[in-house]
């Protein structure tokens, strides 16, 4: 039978708008497009990288009450406001996902509000770090 749980991580936004930080399915773990606003005291850093730090801090919250962790992810959307930062929030990105290496999709979308620099989803599969992955190079 299947097994669905749905996380909350306090965030008022998540009350409002009617929805769970994340949704588990079986295995399969789905993080919503995450702020960098910490959902218990309500800040919202205006560096990017502090809330691109906050992010992956809220996301890794999400995956551990589903019993899985950062190395899980299989895929990662990653929305930047301003399309000059998109390399430096990448290597910060992949400074967190090294040898993990999830699929990634990078855009540069106007976000809910011009106080979010960058957001990010993921969708994790738990146990997945533990799986042994084949490597393959295209080129």
């Amino acid at each position: 039978m299947t097994h669905i749980m749905k996380i909350k991580s306090g965030s008022k936004f998540e009350e409002i708008a009617s929805y769970s930080r994340a949704v588990v399915v079986d295995n399969w773990i789905f993080v919503s497009n995450t702020a960098g606003r910490n959902p218990l005291t309500g800040e919202m850093p205006d560096d990017i990288f502090e809330q691109t730090e906050q992010i992956f801090i809220n996301i890794d919250r999400a995956l551990i009450s589903a019993g899985s962790c950062m190395a899980d992810v299989i895929s990662a959307k990653v929305f930047i406001q301003d399309p000059s930062h998109v390399s430096s929030v990448m290597e910060f990105f992949g400074g967190k996902f090294k040898d993990i290496d999830p699929v990634v999709t990078v855009t540069c979308p106007p976000l809910g509000s011009t106080i979010y620099k960058v957001e990010i989803e993921v969708t994790a599969y738990r146990g997945a770090s533990k799986l042994d992955a084949e490597r393959i190079h295209i080129s």
